[in-house]
């Protein structure tokens, strides 16, 4: 049996589970989330703790037993606590200003500058012009709309350059050598 979609999912005070059939709604202080299962995934909801069962063992079901399992966890965290990553931007000149929570203005070294709108669901907050919070209850929306800013200007390998994660460590190469 699956190791990670045997463990229940603990649901903390304040956050809502609904199972009605396949989907699985969460709803929090923070928003609300729903999730439909696979056809060979089971949620009940006893005590404040969630558990998945799976109705039959072929391979793909084992897979998407733990998968399930996560992405309701991650659900679960989302609408409690919510989700942040964070970003840096290196560059003489390279700099983020926030024009709202949902939209901010990156200037990285091209002609122009390039405004990046959030979705619904995430919100941006620049604490200093090289610093970039990306924040939501979604983990999987935060992740995506922080890697689309960081594939902006990656950060390249000579000077170091460009948008990294705050813990990303960017490997650096020697230069040409002088004669």
């Amino acid at each position: 049996m699956s190791r990670i979609g045997r463990t229940p999912v603990e649901i903390p005070s304040g956050v809502d589970v609904a199972v009605d059939g396949r989907r699985v709604t969460v709803k929090g202080g923070r928003g609300e989330l729903s999730h439909e299962l696979p056809a060979t995934i089971t949620a009940a909801v006893d005590d404040g703790v969630l558990t998945l069962d799976r109705t039959e063992e072929t391979r793909q079901s084992r897979a998407l037993h733990g998968l399930s399992r996560a992405l309701v966890n991650n659900m679960v965290v989302g609408v409690s606590d919510g989700y942040t990553k964070e970003l840096q931007i290196v560059g003489v000149g390279y700099r983020a200003q926030a024009r709202s929570t949902t939209s901010i203005e990156l200037t990285l070294g091209f002609s122009h500058s390039i405004t990046v709108d959030a979705p619904d669901g995430v919100a941006f907050e620049t604490p200093e012009p090289t610093r970039i919070l990306v924040s939501g209850i979604d983990k999987q929306l935060v992740g995506q709309v922080a890697a689309d800013i960081r594939a902006l200007r990656r950060p390249e390998p000579y000077k170091g350059k460009g948008i990294r994660y705050l813990d990303e460590h960017v490997q650096r190469k020697a230069g040409k050598a002088a004669k």
